[in-house]
Formats: structure tokens, sequence, C-alpha cells
């Protein structure tokens, strides 16, 4: 039974937080080229596909806690040193996630337009889904029309020369507390492996 949960726990790990840490590390980088491409369904549609993958499997990640306690439990060392600092570690990184790097991709998201993105056959509210669509639509065809007018002489762009600063902050926001979110990780999966101080073997 140790093995069993021992291999669920490295197996949860690996297919859980490995696409969180690649997703999130990748999704200052996607909202860059979004903000330098304004209007590009390509670039806004990569921002989208992150931030889904770094929800959806930090739903599949809370496994990994569950079967390492498990696991512990099975191997008696709940009480060790090292498993202690791990359990808070871990919580850290869950904390930094749940109120950091997700609702900041959120928010980094809706800024963008992502708002919008919800298809009319994803379930039900689906007229005020195409209204949001239509709205969105709208705003983004004003928006790119005071962008070309910008190429005029004596015309001006705020909104474009705004958006530049805001999306560049964010994205270095988003960058700090995801390399945190890893770095903890990195550290509780050193814990792991080399295990200071215990007597169940290296």
């Amino acid at each position: 039974m140790t093995k069993f949960l021992l291999i669920v726990h490295v197996l949860a790990a690996i297919i859980a937080i490995g696409p969180v840490t690649v997703a999130a590390s990748a999704f200052p980088a996607a909202v860059r080229r979004a903000v330098a491409e304004p209007g590009s369904e390509q670039a806004l549609g990569a921002v989208r596909n992150l931030h889904r993958i770094c929800r959806v499997y930090a739903l599949v990640g809370v496994v990994v806690p569950v079967f390492g306690l498990a696991t512990a439990n099975s191997l008696h060392v709940l009480g060790d040193t090292w498993l202690i600092v791990s359990i808070v570690l871990t919580a850290l990184a869950a904390a930094v996630l749940a109120l950091l790097v997700l609702p900041g991709q959120s928010a980094v998201l809706e800024d963008l337009g992502g708002a919008f993105w919800i298809r009319p056959d994803q379930g039900a509210g689906s007229g005020a889904c195409d209204r949001k669509a239509e709205e969105g639509a709208d705003a983004e065809r004003r928006r790119l029309t005071t962008t070309r007018r910008a190429c005029v002489p004596g015309h001006a762009s705020p909104a474009r020369s705004e958006r530049h600063p805001r999306g560049a902050g964010a994205s270095a926001r988003l960058a700090m507390a995801t390399g945190v979110f890893n770095l903890l990780w990195a550290t509780v999966t050193v814990l792991m492996i080399v295990r200071p101080g215990s007597t169940t073997g290296a």
C-alpha cells in the first residue's frame, strides 16, 4: 500500500504541478505578446489557454498533498522536521497560486478582453454571452479604429499608449509571483528527495 500511495503521489505531482509551473511561467510572456499585438486572436487565445491550464491543473493538484500525507502516515514520518517544513512550504505555494497567480491572470485576461471568450454552446446564459461577445467585438473595433487614426498626423491614441505600460506592469508582477511559486515547489521537491534527518532511507 505504501508503494501504491507513493506512486500516485509522485505521478500526481508530475501530472498536476508540472503543467501549472510551465503554463504560469509562460503566461507573462504571452501577455506581453498580446499587448504588443492588439486585436490578435491568436495572441489572446494563447493567454486564455495558459490561464485555463493553470486553473484546471491547480484543482487537480489537490490530490498531491492528500496522497502525500497518506504516504507519510504509512511511512510513520508525520512528525519528521523535513515533512513539517514541506507541508508549510506546500501551503505557502498553494496560497501564492490561489491568491496571487490565478487572480492576477484573471484580471489581466479580463483587461485584454478575455472575459468574452465563452462560447454560447458551453452552457446556460448563452444570450448574455452573445451580448457580451458583441459588446467586446464593438469595443475592439472602436479601439482599432482609434489606433488607425493615430497613424494620421494630428490624431492621438491614448487607449493604446496606456495599454502597454499597464500590461507590462501586470506581466512583471505575475512573473514575480510565479517565480515565488516555482521556488517554493522546487524546495519542496528537494526536501522530498533528500529528506534530511529521515530514518527511512534516502
